[in-house]
This record gives structure tokens, C-alpha cells and sequence, in this order.
């Protein structure tokens, strides 16, 4: 092979594809195949992938454990890129976006091309870069749903987010500090809000107090809080309920333990709300509208992306795979 074959070999466009469940990632089989640019159907648009997170539910469905998956398949959610067929007055446009579809039910972004439907197309945020906008789809994509769902924060209103070290709970606390809400954050190690927040936010460090709740309610002077995010779910429930204020509604995106104790009598006379989120359930033309109500707020520097760590080439993605299954807090991407 000529040394301008092989070159060409080298930068043919791949995607990764998964043909079948594994136990573990040791197990798992990640080949990244050649893959000829795609034509746009009708209605759609193919985006020439720059950068795409990898995201644990992006792992998780490559090993199986989402029953909804099908097989074989392109893994990954979220994405940054620049579009090169489809609507005329797309194409050169750079775009970024999420879908609980992409990589699941249809091919997703680990690859160079992804295949969408023209609706979900959104302009992605002037003054960040390709990376950054591949990173922020899922975590800021839930956080707000869960907002959207139980009422945006308002001024005046108190947050509380449970879990805020995870990037769910950064989004949350970024999104309510935007809306002028005063933000409380419980977390168990330090956490990146000063300077990524746009307001102060008080934390409490839930290794130095046992009863979050309780110290909830000193801080509000008994009143409590008006949304509770709880993105770990049993581990919080309890300190999430005792820290609700009268009409006060709790958002749940996760759980360790699907059973725990509930005070049927504390919910009523509380006049509380609970709130499920999924965001598997929201496509890719869901989740990017979500993140088009996002775009102002990255522009304007209310909304920061996550720092990416790493990048990964596709040949080094099952690494990329091991670092985020593993608990790593750094945002990841894979550079198709």
C-alpha cells in the first residue's frame, strides 16, 4: 500500500458499532468501522461529527442495560458538528445536540456522520468551542426538563440541589443561579461554583452535616425549600422531603435503592409535588429544543459548558468508555 493510500485509509470516516450486549466492559466489543458519508432523506441532514461526549448511559446502552436498545448499533447522545447535507439553509452551519433516541434506537454520535431529523437541528452557541458544545447535551438537556417540569426558578425561590457534584446537579446549580433563585448545593467533596456559577451559591458539605434537612431549615429560617433536585435520589430522599417548604416540589432523575419510606401524611399537608425525569424518553428533536432555550444563556456567559478533561480518538474509545464507567467526574469527548 502506497504511503497516500494508507493516509487515506487512516482518515476514512468510522463510526463505532456495537453488535450485542456484554456482562462488562471487559466483555465489550467496540470496532469502529469504515463508514461512507450518508445521503440526507428526505426531511433530514447529515452532520459531520467534531466532538461527542461520552456519557455513563451512553456505556450503560452499549453494555445492554437499556431494554429499549436495538442491535447493532452507533452508541452516543450528544454531539457538536457542522452539517453537510440536508436543508439548504443548514448546510456550513455548525450545530450541537442530545437525543435519549441517538445511540439507543438509532445510530448516535460516536462516529464521523450522524443522520437527524432537520428539526432538530439548532445553532450551536457562539463563543464555545466544538468540544465544549459536545459536552453539555445530556446533564444540562435533564436539568432542565426537571426545572421545565416542575416550574423554571424564579427569584425570590430558594433550590436546594442534592448531588451537586455530578454534572446534573452543576447544570441545575448554573440554571437556578441564572434565574436569580438563591441556590443551596449539598454535595460530599468541593465543587467548581465559584466562577461557574453566575451568582453565589452557599454549599453544604453533607460529610460535616448529618441532617441536610435540618440544616436546610436553618439556612431558609424554617421555611425550607421551594424545588429540591434530587439527582441521586434514596441516598437523599429523606433529607429532600424534610427540606421541602409548604407547596415545594422535588425532582428525581435517579435512584440507588428503587424502595424507600414515605410519609404519606408529610407529602399532603405539605401540598408537595414529586417529579419524575427521563431523559431517554425525550428524541433528539425534544432535547435539542431544550437546548436551543439553553443558547442565550451559553452566549451570554450566564450558562458555562463543562471543562473537557480528555479527548479520545475512536480507536481509543473503549479507554474513554473505562474512564467514565469508573465514576470519573472529568467530561469526556470522542473526536471522530
Amino acid at each position: 500500500m502506497s504511503a497516500a493510500a494508507a493516509m487515506h485509509v487512516a482518515h476514512a470516516a468510522r463510526a463505532l458499532r456495537v453488535n450485542q450486549k456484554a456482562a462488562n466492559l471487559d466483555a465489550l466489543r467496540l470496532e469502529a468501522v469504515p463508514q461512507p458519508e450518508p445521503a440526507a432523506p428526505p426531511g433530514h441532514a447529515v452532520v459531520r461529527i467534531a466532538a461527542a461526549a461520552v456519557n455513563p448511559s451512553d456505556v450503560k446502552a452499549a453494555l445492554g442495560l437499556m431494554p429499549q436498545a436495538v442491535w447493532p448499533r452507533t452508541p452516543g447522545r450528544d454531539f457538536a458538528g457542522t452539517v453537510v447535507s440536508g436543508p439548504s439553509e443548514w448546510i456550513g452551519r455548525e450545530v450541537y445536540g442530545s437525543g435519549g433516541d441517538l445511540g439507543i434506537t438509532r445510530d448516535g454520535s460516536h462516529a464521523r456522520h450522524l443522520v437527524l431529523p432537520a428539526q432538530a437541528l439548532r445553532a450551536k452557541p457562539q463563543g464555545i468551542s466544538m468540544d465544549e458544545a459536545g459536552a453539555v447535551g445530556v446533564p444540562f438537556v435533564t436539568a432542565y426538563e426537571g426545572f421545565r417540569r416542575s416550574g423554571m426558578p424564579q427569584a425570590g425561590q430558594t433550590v436546594l440541589v442534592l448531588g451537586a457534584n455530578g454534572k446534573v446537579g452543576q447544570a441545575a446549580v448554573q440554571l437556578a443561579a441564572q434565574a436569580g433563585a438563591r441556590v443551596i448545593a449539598v454535595q460530599r467533596r468541593a465543587g467548581p461554583f465559584e466562577g461557574f456559577a453566575s451568582a453565589p451559591v452557599e454549599v453544604i458539605d453533607a460529610r460535616e452535616h448529618a441532617d441536610v434537612g435540618t440544616r436546610v431549615r436553618e439556612l431558609t429560617d424554617g421555611r425550607g425549600a421551594h424545588i429540591v433536585y434530587n439527582t441521586v435520589g434514596s441516598a437523599y430522599f429523606e433529607a429532600g422531603h424534610k427540606a421541602m417548604a409548604k407547596g415545594a416540589t422535588q425532582i428525581f432523575i435517579a435512584t440507588h435503592e428503587r424502595a424507600v419510606p414515605f410519609d404519606i401524611f408529610a407529602f399532603y399537608r405539605g401540598m408537595h409535588t414529586f417529579v419524575g425525569i427521563d431523559s431517554l424518553a425525550m428524541d433528539c428533536v425534544a432535547s435539542t429544543a431544550q437546548l436551543d432555550a439553553m443558547r442565550e444563556g451559553f452566549e451570554r456567559g450566564t450558562l458555562q459548558p463543562f471543562p473537557v478533561a480528555r479527548s479520545f480518538a475512536l480507536d481509543d474509545a473503549l479507554d474513554a468508555y473505562r474512564l467514565v464507567l469508573s465514576g470519573s467526574t472529568d467530561r469526556v469527548v470522542l473526536r471522530p
